[in-house]
């Protein structure tokens, strides 16, 4: 309900915001503008860009080559994700690679982590060219942990010095030069005592758990979504704040756009003239060289970061230059503040953006105890061994069907959902997925426990209606989300999938509607436990 709300509000604001726009475009800036910098240093300053060569060239080559390695695997996948009741390809093909057992959530949409190197898990990869990629993105992450404490330390000491002396004014040349320059926070501050509490919080917003790599190649797009609000062309992936993230933990940002094959024509749009025609454009053409001349504003052939101000028209926007090996960082409150795009360039673009990703609910660990939970209300006759409830108290029955179905729609049918996709990197999650499988499996005992209880009418008459008031809940949720999941599973959008993603139809479902055999009939037993509280 409370995901509905935030769609639904944020529906709002952007129907407000345009319609206050109505055909005009709000202005926005890029390096080539005079109060690019002002703007940045006023507006956008918890946005750190680094330049490509203070990155050291050996971890340049092992990042890259890794990004090339794992699309030659074919480990990059467009999402069918699920946004308003709706399904969804994202323009943008992703795998998460990270800490095992973690996950990342978006878009009603669970990812779940190709494991990198963990000393202590066991993790078997398909090839080593594989392992060796997922070793490299390990130690571009140690680094860009290392460069965001940096920079949130260098952050925290110029604010401590405008406070001790507010004549300080001499911040402007630093974030002038933040772009383009090698660092935007000097050895000196990078290296400067903290308490060690400040430390702990600086560690902790910046201790990277997984990596969501992206690629595109834009030319090989039909259709690509224009940005709204400012005209800057093409975009990627529209205006967001990042979900799912520890509040005011720091989002990593590397880039790298490379050559390859021609590709077919796409669609470009002059990125300031709100209706102008759109040109025909192949890779390599006289049109993509002489192109960028025509048109005001950012140059459509680079990659752009674009920020604004959340809800916002009075603001301009920014659209920063992604040159190749460049990264960016958003620090601290950035990411909900402010939100941001990524605009297409024209050649082909792999990111790998880190994050601290709120695991708080979304670890194997996390899953495993509150399964553990659960079962603590299922007891076996030492004699019989006949399975009973130990309490049929209303708040551990809903504790027990909410864990239940958070199992099942959270974790079992989003992973099967995504096909064998795993399976070209490693088979890590089987063995998981397996155990939680056997969990649900006693869970829908348990449902059948209850079931046998309330009807036993061995309650008082108030006991027994709050149960199955409760109990009718919580089930008719369960079998309005297996509606959801059936349809999904048997959608036009999941049918065109190669075969290797398409969803699974996993043994413990039935084969006719990827739904799952109950020692009952839900929705008889929604209609009976109706007919017993009217």
């Amino acid at each position: 309900m409370k995901r509905r709300a935030g769609e639904r509000e944020k529906e709002l604001k952007k129907k407000k915001l345009l319609e206050e726009l109505g055909e005009g475009r709000l202005p926005y800036m890029t390096p080539a503008d005079a109060d690019f910098h002002q703007l940045w240093k006023t507006k956008y300053s918890k946005l750190v860009f680094r330049k490509s060569d203070t990155v050291p060239e050996e971890l340049h080559q092992m990042v890259q080559e890794s990004f090339l390695t794992l699309r030659k695997h074919d480990c990059f996948f467009q999402d069918l994700v699920r946004i308003k009741g709706k399904d969804f390809f994202t323009p943008v093909s992703r795998i998460l690679i990270g800490n095992p057992g973690c996950t990342y959530k978006y878009l009603n949409t669970r990812l779940f982590t190709v494991p990198w190197p963990t000393e202590g898990y066991e993790i078997k990869y398909c090839s080593p060219q594989i392992h060796d990629a997922c070793k490299a993105l390990i130690k571009l992450n140690d680094y860009l942990h290392v460069e965001a404490v940096k920079a949130l330390q260098g952050q925290n000491l110029l604010e401590s010095k405008e406070t001790e002396d507010t004549s300080v004014i001499d911040r402007e040349q630093n974030f002038a030069t933040s772009l383009r320059e090698k660092g935007s926070v000097s050895q000196d501050q990078s290296s400067c005592c903290v308490p060690e509490d400040d430390f702990t919080s600086l560690n902790s917003r910046t201790s990277y758990n997984v990596t969501l790599l992206n690629y595109m190649d834009p030319l090989q797009m039909l259709y690509l979504k224009q940005e709204p609000y400012f005209g800057m062309g093409n975009m990627a992936v529209s205006w967001h704040h990042d979900e799912n993230l520890v509040e005011r933990s720091t989002v990593a940002v590397y880039s790298y756009s490379c050559e390859e094959a021609e590709s077919p024509a796409l669609h470009i749009w002059n990125s300031r003239s709100p209706g102008s025609q759109a040109f025909v454009l192949h890779r390599g053409s006289p049109v993509e060289e002489t192109y960028d001349q025509k048109l005001e504003g950012r140059d459509p052939a680079v990659w752009h970061v674009g920020l604004k101000v959340a809800w916002d028209i009075e603001t301009p926007g920014l659209a920063v230059p992604l040159r190749q090996g460049d990264f960016y960082l958003m620090l601290d409150d950035l990411n909900t503040t402010h939100q941001h795009c990524v605009l297409a360039g024209f050649s082909p673009r792999f990111s790998s953006t880190h994050r601290v990703a709120d695991c708080s609910r979304g670890t194997l660990e996390y899953i495993f105890g509150q399964c553990e939970l659960a079962l603590q209300n299922l007891q076996t006759d030492s004699n019989s061994r006949a399975l009973s409830l130990k309490s049929l108290e209303t708040a551990v029955v809903k504790q027990v069907e909410e864990i239940h179905n958070e199992v099942e729609f959270e974790w079992l049918r989003q992973f099967w959902f995504q096909g064998k996709r795993y399976l070209k990197c490693t088979d890590w999650w089987l063995k998981p997925m397996a155990k939680l499988e056997e969990y649900w499996r006693k869970m829908e005992t348990m449902t059948s426990l209850v079931l046998h209880e309330v009807r036993k009418k061995e309650q008082t008459e108030e006991q027994r209606n709050e149960t199955i008031s409760c109990f009718l809940l919580v089930l008719t949720e369960r079998q309005r989300l297996r509606k959801e999941w059936t349809a999904r599973c048997q959608s036009e959008a999941a049918e065109s999938l190669p075969e290797d993603q398409k969803p699974e139809c996993h043994p413990f479902w039935t084969n006719d509607e990827c739904n799952m055999p109950l020692p009952y009939d839900l929705e008889e037993v929604i209609a009976h436990l109706q007919n017993l509280v009217q």
